[in-house]
């Protein structure tokens, strides 16, 4: 109200008092209403649903006026202090406006001294001499349905069913643009490949360059190779009103590597020094010897200063706004650190659970949990761990009667570059990771590998009959209905209803 009242005066006395005289003024001639004159006029052409916070009403009177005015939507807030601490923090300002006025004249207003009676018709009193301005917000905006009881489910999580390279990088750009934020989890060890745009995303969502209107979000459980983060926002040409990496991911450094170069060659790790990253930042809380090099946080990169913030408040705005969220996993649910089957798993939770965790998301906000699953699983190439039985490309030609060496170009690893393990369909896999996930949705990958001739397919009825039969008992074992077959990299979805 004093923006209006030097807009209207500009040659007035901006003095506090002066103001203080204005006021008191126009609550003596409109007992209080020129309040709401003002009011109406600022949010004319405003949308009904529109939430405004008025700071703030200094009498009685002009929160009775409001009240008649708005019955049904006013909600009267008052904040109360102890008197050194409102001169404090009256102070404090001063220095920032330069006002002359001191608080010991200001505060013997007339006006002033009857502020402590809006107390007693406040919808709610509010104490801050405790709090901070996060605190006094929180208890402001209880009860207003900002923050529901039952949460709308606007996640949908996808994660690999198997050990990896399933194809979830190409399933989350088909889908992209059901969404209006992209979120990833996990570290550079897993690669996804899209084919349209042609691109390998290491460390962004998939769906980065399919949907440029989405917001970009990386969650705090990251973990990050600085010049591949770098690299990425600049061939996809992120902004920083576009991209969110919270302050809380962690920095992986070149020592990593190189510890995982010389002691995870074993258990088949893709050695992106990713598990030594998160070791470090486990180990990393004391005052006492460093394990490796110190740990460093994306909020002291100067690089990314421009691309850090919560991600958790983004996530309250996308709530807020009613946005829908893809969180998008990496690698596969038995490559999980305490799922799989250890020492050969990965240095994360790669479930749903634990994808939810590392980006920051309640369980009650997911809609569905899409899990992709392979016609025939693959493990990273080496001694990468135990899987069903082992077969090779020539097997899968030969049933198939795709060429071998298609195969064999296909089954190189995005990050490692080595030529994958295969083995066949694993029932039993299937199942676990149906429960462990909590999966409502399958979307089945490779279907070009059961026949060649699916391929052609763009429908359910265009696929083999034998295929059509997997494809149905992939839903009976899951419990969960396939609602995505692709059938080749190059080729649309196929989308059952």
């Amino acid at each position: 109200m004093e923006a209006k009242l030097l807009r209207e005066n500009p040659d007035r006395d901006r003095s506090r008092t002066a103001l203080q005289a204005a006021g008191q003024a126009l609550d003596a001639e409109t007992k209080g209403s020129w309040v709401v004159d003002a009011l109406r006029d600022a949010t004319k052409g405003f949308p009904e649903d529109t939430i405004v916070v008025l700071d703030s009403v200094r009498t009685c009177d002009q929160a009775a006026a409001l009240k008649e005015a708005y019955p049904s939507c006013v909600r009267h807030v008052h904040l109360k202090a102890a008197a050194f601490l409102r001169e404090r923090r009256y102070n404090a300002r001063r220095e920032m406006t330069f006002e002359e006025t001191p608080f010991n004249q200001a505060s013997q207003d007339p006006v002033e001294q009857q502020v402590p009676e809006l107390a007693q018709v406040a919808d709610m009193a509010i104490d801050t001499n405790t709090g901070d301005a996060p605190g006094v917000l929180a208890q402001a905006v209880a009860g207003l349905g900002l923050y529901p009881k039952a949460p709308e489910r606007l996640v949908d999580v996808i994660v690999g069913a198997q050990y990896g390279s399933e194809g979830k990088g190409n399933i989350c750009a088909h889908l992209a643009n059901d969404y209006q934020v992209l979120m990833r989890v996990g570290g550079p060890n897993a690669g996804h490949m899209v084919a349209d745009p042609y691109y390998k995303y290491v460390q962004l969502p998939s769906g980065t360059q399919t949907n440029r209107e989405a917001q970009i979000l990386i969650g705090a459980g990251a973990t990050l190779w600085l010049p591949q983060v770098l690299k990425e926002i600049t061939d996809c040409e992120l902004t920083p009103d576009r991209l969110s990496i919270d302050p809380q991911a962690m920095i992986i450094e070149p020592l990593d590597r190189e510890m995982e170069e010389q002691s995870l060659e074993i258990i088949g790790s893709t050695k992106q020094g990713v598990g030594v990253a998160t070791a470090r930042k486990i180990l990393g809380r004391g005052g006492g010897p460093q394990f490796g090099a110190p740990v460093r946080l994306a909020r002291q990169i100067p690089e990314l200063k421009d691309f850090i913030r919560c991600t958790k408040r983004e996530l309250e705005k996308a709530y807020a706004a009613k946005l829908y969220i893809m969180l998008e996993g990496t690698q596969g649910t038995d490559l999980s650190i305490h799922h799989g089957p250890h020492p050969h798993v990965t240095s994360r939770d790669t479930t749903a659970s634990g994808c939810l965790a590392d980006a920051g998301i309640a369980p009650n906000r997911v809609r569905k949990v899409i899990m992709v699953t392979r016609t025939y699983p693959i493990r990273v190439g080496g001694t990468s761990g135990p899987m069903m039985t082992e077969i090779d490309a020539q097997t899968i030609a030969a049933r198939s009667k795709l060429p071998v060496e298609s195969i064999r170009k296909t089954e190189i690893g995005t990050v490692s570059g080595k030529a994958r393990r295969i083995g066949e369909f694993d029932w039993e896999q299937l199942r676990r990771a149906a429960v462990l996930n909590g999966a409502t949705d399958i979307a089945l990958t490779f279907v070009d590998y059961l026949d060649a001739a699916n391929r052609q397919a763009q429908s359910f009825s265009a696929l083999t009959p034998d295929t059509q039969a997997f494809i149905e008992r992939v839903a009976d074992v899951a419990n969960a209905r396939v609602t995505l077959i692709s059938v080749g990299f190059k080729t649309p979805l196929i989308k059952i209803p």
